[in-house]
């Protein structure tokens, strides 16, 4: 072999083996635009890969008898529940789990006692009652007398916390079904001002001696079985909130008979329970499209004053194909009613209950949101399924099927803010369309609190939107969540994450994925292919179980469009979109007489003082490739010192271009234009389009979208050109705020008043795009 060739070929595996050593150590190319693939779960026959149920797809059944009786006086609530469960999975169940919410106020209860706390300066008597609230607590919580099952014999059972584990006396084969009893009992707390508030409860008005009772939570109920987790028996600590098994109910609840009641279902006797004035005007508002006052502010607070009745009344209610039952009942309530007309050709009963303290908000704003919920959601998920839809004036904010419970007093002297009203349009809102998300749609909610508050939040702002264009919606604009995602990274947690586990729930469950689909609607796909997209999530999982996974997978396969990189970012991680303008070149063709051809040369020089430690790395692995390969050349690496040869450097010359334009033709083809190379860099770490605003001389704008894919070979910066017509006087980075961009101090540049100046040539001798390394003149170093 001569020595020339070794030389050559030394050089050669020296140049490969090096480029692509180098090339993987300093990519830039990261994970942002790969494919989720093992963080999603597996498709299978019961979840398909396109996120829809699967053809073997499954999901349990529970249907529920409840005879219940509301002790008043003493704030309790007496049961006793007939439970029918359907095994529809393929498996053999020797046991089933149920869950006990109202063990979350028992004394025991690991919630009373999990939680950071400490003194400050100043302390009420409630903060210092609550650093150890468990004392307050102990006759709180389920008290289960029995459980039986359909003979009447006694079924082992065990409680831990807020689960309780019920064994079978037989296994449970795919297909069958068990009946069983479940007796039960449990105080209800002061959810206002207790020392231990919740969801339901009383809230109690000292001022005339009566209550306000929110029944919810409050029975055993099923755990789902499902075919992704087994038994979601996940502890009720008071904030990841529920996953539940669809059924039918038959609900009787006794109580005074002063009492008015509200529920989900629809009321099987209001012939026995209304008076004949208030089935008269129940019958006027079921063909209404105006409210009808059912019980009126007068009967209202007389009925509260007038002394309390010992003779009891039983409501009976019946609710089909829900995931949960709640209900309320107060002395104080006025209750509303009016007709609504879905687009399935369905009537369904909007309707409100609220104390004279409401009446001035809620009787003018009340139920027409609730319409307006159904109306709104219907257009972007699917027609409301269920007869009835309720509003419950309760000083807080809760959902359950078909009835919610939302703030909204005024003053004593019967003004508002214009806050106070906003508040409660927007929880009635948010509450009413829970109806949707989780109550139809059902997931997850322990596991996964964005994919019911998250999901509804969005739905929400489109909703409060349409009931006013200039509704200051809360959750949704991008510029809303800038400031928790600018905070410090050790202060957040993906959208991912658990419910228990989150800073602030608020802005992680709530607000940041709410943006998240808003972004994705208006900038990412556009409204015609989210709204399908969406939908079709919807129509496919409706009254089912979906995951995250289904609706990611639902959102691309319905849309055609690429999102992995979008879910990976905003929801997984806790980066931010902080996209900088770092500098811009303004450039325009040199308009002078023909310059002579241009040659490109470049200097090789080959040294080893590489101040590139990486590519002396890379260097060292290619010679070693290059001696495995072929022993002969360990010499060469040896002994043959090329850099202290006097040919040292080589010239490497081309000419790229052999024919110029005239005068003429630059003028007319390029005198106009103005060339305007940018430089920008992602400095939050999350990848999005980037949206220009262009402001010319002339004072006219233009606003142009750079694909988000611009990202996807170098995730850290890039490098645009963009030829104008016109001279820019100024060019901004997302001008209408649509992405979230944490620092808007970095998205302008002003432009330089005068250009540099480069040299245009027609084309390249070869008919083609000049490429150096290609066409350059490359003379060997000879020995």
């Amino acid at each position: 072999m001569s020595k020339f060739f070794q030389i050559t070929r030394a050089l050669m595996v020296l140049m490969i083996s090096g480029l692509s050593f180098q090339a993987f150590a300093q990519s830039n190319h990261g994970i942002k635009f790969e494919q989720l693939g093992p963080q999603l779960r597996s498709p299978n026959t019961y979840r398909s890969a396109d996120g829809s149920p699967g053809p073997e797809y499954w999901q349990q059944r529970a249907d529920y008898d409840i005879d219940c009786k509301l002790d008043t006086e003493n704030q309790r609530l007496d049961g006793s529940e007939t439970i029918t469960y359907f095994n529809n999975s393929p498996n053999t169940l020797r046991y089933l789990w149920l869950q006990l919410d109202e063990n979350e106020h028992a004394a025991d209860a690991d919630n009373n006692r999990f939680d950071p706390s400490s003194i400050n300066d100043v302390m009420s008597e409630g903060a210092l009652k609550g650093l150890e609230k468990w004392r307050e607590l102990d006759k709180y919580g389920h008290k289960i007398q029995a459980v039986t099952d359909e003979a009447g014999k006694p079924l082992r059972y065990t409680i831990n916390q807020t689960m309780m584990r019920v064994d079978l006396s037989e296994p449970l084969e795919p297909g069958e079904t068990i009946k069983f009893k479940v007796d039960w009992y449990y105080y209800l707390v002061d959810r206002v001002g207790g020392v231990d508030g919740g969801r339901g409860g009383y809230e109690y008005f000292e001022k005339d001696d009566n209550y306000i009772f929110t029944i919810t939570q409050w029975f055993p109920r099923l755990a789902v079985y499902s075919d992704f987790e087994g038994w979601q028996n996940k502890q009720f600590t008071g904030r990841g909130e529920f996953a539940l098994t669809f059924g039918n109910y038959n609900v009787k609840m006794t109580l005074p008979d002063d009492y008015v009641v509200g529920s989900t279902g629809e009321c099987q006797n209001y012939e026995e329970v209304l008076s004949k004035e208030e089935l008269a005007r129940w019958k006027q508002a079921q063909n209404s499209e105006e409210i009808i006052e059912i019980v009126n502010l007068d009967e209202a607070v007389a009925n509260e004053n007038s002394k309390k009745s010992k003779k009891q009344k039983t409501w009976v209610y019946k609710a089909e194909n829900v995931r949960d039952f709640a209900w309320t009942a107060s002395r104080k309530f006025v209750w509303d009613a009016m007709a609504y007309d879905t687009e399935a050709g369905d009537k369904v009963m909007c309707m409100s209950y609220y104390a004279k303290e409401a009446y001035p908000i809620y009787r003018r704003y009340s139920t027409k949101a609730v319409a307006h919920t159904l109306k709104i959601y219907s257009r972007y998920s699917i027609p409301y399924p269920y007869p009835v839809a309720i509003s419950v004036e309760a000083a807080n904010g809760m959902e359950y099927p078909m009835i919610c419970f939302n703030p909204g007093r005024a003053e004593e002297d019967g003004t508002y803010t214009e806050r106070n009203k906003l508040a409660a349009i927007s929880v009635i809102i948010h509450e009413v369309g829970h109806n949707y998300f989780p109550m139809i749609i059902n997931s997850d909610e322990r596991q996964w609190s964005w994919f019911d508050e998250g999901v509804n939040s969005f739905v929400q702002y489109l909703a409060e939107q349409e009931f006013d264009p200039n509704y200051p919606s809360r959750r949704g604009p991008a510029a809303n969540i800038v400031s928790y995602m600018k905070m410090p990274k050790d202060m957040l947690e993906p959208i991912m994450t658990n419910s228990e586990n989150i800073i602030q729930f608020g802005n992680n469950a709530y607000g940041k994925p709410a943006t998240a689909l808003n972004i994705l609607r208006e900038t990412i796909m556009g409204r015609e292919l989210f709204d399908y997209a969406f939908q079709e999530y919807c129509r496919r999982w409706a009254f089912k179980h979906p995951t995250p996974d289904d609706f990611f997978r639902t959102m691309e396969d319905a849309s055609g469009v690429d999102l992995d990189w979008f879910w990976r970012g905003w929801f997984y991680t806790t980066d931010a979109v902080d996209i900088s303008i770092d500098s811009i070149k303004w450039y325009k063709v040199d308009m002078d007489n023909n310059p002579q051809p241009r040659e490109f040369t470049q200097n090789i020089r080959n040294t080893p003082q590489d101040d590139n430690i990486s590519r002396m790395r890379n260097r060292e692995a290619g010679k070693k490739y290059a001696i495995d390969e072929d022993p002969e050349l360990v010499d060469f690496y040896t002994n043959y010192k090329p850099w202290e040869t006097k040919d040292s450097v080589q010239q490497v010359t081309s000419t790229l271009y052999s024919e110029t334009f005239s005068k003429e033709e630059k003028e007319e083809q390029f005198s106009k234009n103005n060339y305007y190379e940018l430089h920008f860099s992602n400095k939050g770490g999350l990848v999005m389009p980037v949206i220009l605003e262009w402001t010319f001389e002339d004072g006219s704008k233009e606003v142009e979208t750079i694909p988000v894919e611009i990202w996807r070979k170098n995730e850290n910066r890039f490098t645009k050109v963009f030829v104008k017509d016109k001279v820019v006087t100024g060019v901004v980075l997302d001008p209408y705020k649509e992405t979230a961009d944490i620092d808007e101090s970095n998205n302008a540049w002003p432009v330089r008043e005068m250009p540099s100046r480069f040299q245009v040539f027609k084309a390249h001798k070869f008919g083609e795009a000049p490429n150096p390394m290609r066409d350059a003149n490359i003379k060997p170093i000879k020995p």
